[in-house]
């Protein structure tokens, strides 16, 4: 329980100590503003990296040279644990906006640091707003911003993939840029299983070769988020956590 209440002290400091922060960053984006984009990056980098250290994870990470550092690209990952956020986003190696629930919108301060992150909220039950937010992640990722998605549209309770919505992978489509597949094995060991208590356990992230749709056949390219599931177990398949 004593790290759980950690993390949870942590996290409401940053979001109290960054009410400043972020009026600061304001003002900065008026003469700078991807200097204002990198230091809001960093700064949030750093928060989960202290958090994870705090779950006392045993954290591999497999295959980050797989990951283009000159150009924008869609992670795709399996979700577990509301930890695969930390986990991935701490990785970044450039500007990347999540894809979350519109539900996040509820929370002040929270909603402001995503939205300053370039996160997009998707409204599950308005099918007008969910290819508007595909737009924008389009547009996002043509001005050099990468996006991440978890295309089962929920976490797994049990582990096991959900199938993916195809639609989520349009804007690789769209865009040509590569897709990243990331393996994410264990991570419901931190919190979920056991839930309210955060535990030390080991955690495999694994990083596939990028996926360039334009480069797939085309029933691969009509199914890519099969595609791309498929290799994302694959992956899994490999890692083995005692």
């Amino acid at each position: 329980m004593i790290r759980f209440l950690l993390i949870a002290l942590l996290l409401f400091l940053y979001l109290l100590l960054g009410i400043p922060v972020l009026l600061v960053e304001k003002l900065v984006a008026k003469i700078n503003p991807h200097a204002r984009d990198i230091s809001c990056l960093r700064m949030v980098q750093w928060a989960f990296k202290l958090m994870l250290w705090i779950t006392g994870a045993d954290i591999s990470y497999i295959g980050r040279e797989n990951v283009p550092k000159d150009r924008a690209v869609l992670y795709v990952g399996n979700h577990n644990s509301y930890f695969d956020i930390l986990l991935t986003y701490s990785q970044c190696p450039g500007l990347t906006g999540y894809v979350a629930k519109s539900e996040m919108l509820r929370y002040p301060l929270l909603r402001d640091w995503m939205k300053r992150l370039y996160c997009v909220f998707l409204d599950r039950s308005d099918l007008r707003a969910g290819m508007q937010m595909i737009l924008t992640c389009i547009d996002y990722i043509k001005n050099g911003i990468s996006i991440c998605i978890f295309p089962e549209g929920t976490r797994s309770k049990d582990g096991q993939m959900q199938p993916f919505h195809e639609g989520s992978l349009k804007m690789a489509a769209k865009t040509g840029c590569p897709i990243i597949p990331m393996a994410i094995s264990n991570s419901a060991q931190i919190f979920e299983n056991h839930m309210p208590f955060v535990r030390p356990c080991k955690v495999i992230v694994e990083y596939g070769a990028p996926v360039y749709p334009k480069e797939l056949s085309k029933e691969d390219q009509k199914f890519l988020g099969a595609y791309t599931q498929k290799k994302i177990q694959e992956m899994l398949d490999q890692h083995h956590i005692d």
